[in-house]
C-alpha cells in the first residue's frame, strides 16, 4: 500500500493492542507482539498491514493476501493462509473502522489547511467578535460583528461567518462555507462549501411571486456532521433545527422549517422541502425527494430514489415514486415487469410468424 501522503505516518498497535481494542481473538498467542502500522484491502495489503473480511465476495482473496492480520468471522478461518495472523471477530468490518480510526484520527475531523493553531494573517475577525482560546481562523476567513466561536473551533480558509452568529467549542467549518443566522453546538463538523442559514425559497404564488420574508435561525445541535456542499435554509417565522448527531451527507437541501430530530442519517442529493419532519433515527437513502410538511416517523427509511409525498408510520420502510410501503412498492415493481415482460412476446410472436 502506497504511503498515506495527506496523514501523519501512524506509529503502529501491534495485535495484542488491536485485539485490546476491538475484542477480537487472536488464532496464535505467539504472534501477538506483532507490529502492524497501517490498513489496506485485502487484495493489497503487505506484511505490516491490517485487512478484513467479512462477506464470501472476497473469499478468494484470502487465500493469497499477503496482509500481516486479518479481522474475520470464524467460518473463514479454514481459508487463511498460515503466515496471516487471524484475528476473530463477529463484526470484522466494524472492528476494522475502529483500528483504521486508532491509527489516523486526523482523518476523522478536518484540520487547518494552513497548519496553524491561532488567527493567521489574512484573516479578518471583527473587533467585536468573541473568541474562547484555541481557535483556529486560516487566512481569508472573515468573522463577522458579534459572532461568537468556543474553544478548540477551527474556521477554514475563505470561510465566512456572519454577525451574531454562535458556534460552540471543538467545531469545524470547512473552507468556503458561508454560516449566517445560525447557532451550532459543539463538536459539529461542517464540510468545505456549505450554505448554512441563507433564506429559505417562500414565495406567495401568483403573475409576480411575491417573495416572503425569512426571519427564522438554523440550529444546530451537538455532534452532527454535514457534508460538502449542502445547503440548509434558515426559517420563515420558525427555526430550522438539526438534532443531535444527525448525519447528513453532500449535496443535501434542508429547506425553511425543516426540523430533524437526533441521531438521523440523509444521504447524498437529497432534498427535504419546507416544513419537513423527520423523527429520531430516521433514514433517507440517497435522492429522496420530501414534499412539503410531510413527517418521517421515527426509525423509518426511505429506499434511494424515492419521491414521498405523504407521512411514513414510524418504523415503516417505503420506497418508490410516489413512495409506499416497501412490500406492496416491490410486489408492484415485480407485477409492473411481468406484465411489460408479457407484452414483449404478445408483440413478438405475430411478427415472427407474419415473416415465415
Amino acid at each position: 500500500m502506497r504511503k498515506r501522503r495527506f496523514f501523519d505516518r501512524p506509529a503502529g498497535l501491534t495485535v495484542a493492542e488491536i485485539s485490546a481494542l476491538t475484542g477480537a481473538e487472536c488464532g496464535d498467542a505467539t504472534r501477538v507482539a506483532h507490529l502492524i502500522t497501517d490498513v489496506a484491502p485485502v487484495d493489497l495489503a503487505g506484511p505490516a498491514d491490517l485487512t478484513f473480511i467479512e462477506s464470501g465476495k472476497y473469499a478468494e482473496a484470502l487465500a493469497t493476501t499477503r496482509a500481516g492480520a486479518c479481522l474475520m468471522p470464524q467460518r473463514f478461518e479454514g481459508r487463511a493462509p498460515k503466515a496471516l495472523i487471524v484475528l476473530r471477530t463477529a463484526e470484522p468490518y466494524r472492528a476494522f473502522v475502529a483500528v483504521h480510526s486508532e491509527l489516523y484520527p486526523q482523518s476523522l475531523r478536518p484540520a487547518s489547511l494552513f497548519e496553524t493553531s491561532d488567527i493567521a494573517p489574512g484573516a479578518i475577525v471583527h473587533p467585536t467578535a468573541r473568541l474562547e482560546s484555541g481557535v483556529t481562523v486560516d487566512p481569508g476567513a472573515v468573522i463577522g460583528p458579534r459572532a461568537e466561536i468556543g474553544a478548540g473551533s477551527i474556521i477554514a480558509a475563505t470561510a465566512v461567518i456572519g454577525p451574531d452568529v454562535s458556534i460552540g467549542r471543538g467545531c469545524t467549518i470547512g473552507a468556503g462555507c458561508s454560516i449566517l443566522h445560525a447557532l451550532i453546538g459543539d463538536r459539529v463538523v461542517i464540510h468545505p462549501g456549505c450554505r448554512i442559514g441563507q433564506d429559505g425559497f417562500g414565495y406567495i404564488p401568483g403573475a409576480r411571486p411575491v417573495k416572503i420574508p425569512q426571519t427564522g435561525r438554523v440550529i444546530i445541535q451537538n455532534d452532527v456532521e454535514i457534508g460538502a456542499g449542502t445547503m440548509i435554509d434558515r426559517g420563515g417565522i420558525r427555526d430550522t433545527m438539526i438534532g443531535e448527531a444527525t448525519k447528513i451527507d453532500n449535496s443535501c437541501q434542508i429547506g425553511h422549517n425543516v426540523v430533524i430530530g437526533r441521531h438521523c442519517v440523509i444521504v447524498a442529493q437529497s432534498g427535504l422541502s419546507g416544513s419537513v419532519t423527520l423523527e429520531d433515527f430516521a433514514v433517507l437513502g440517497g435522492a429522496v425527494g420530501l414534499a412539503p410538511h410531510v413527517t418521517i416517523g421515527k426509525g423509518a427509511r426511505v429506499a434511494a430514489r424515492s419521491g414521498v409525498m405523504s407521512d411514513i408510520p414510524a418504523e415503516e420502510t417505503w420506497g418508490g415514486y410516489p413512495a409506499r410501503p416497501r412490500m406492496q412498492w416491490m410486489r408492484q415493481q415485480a407485477m409492473l415487469a411481468r406484465l411489460t415482460s408479457s407484452g414483449n412476446k404478445a408483440t413478438a410472436s405475430p411478427t415472427l410468424s407474419e415473416e415465415r
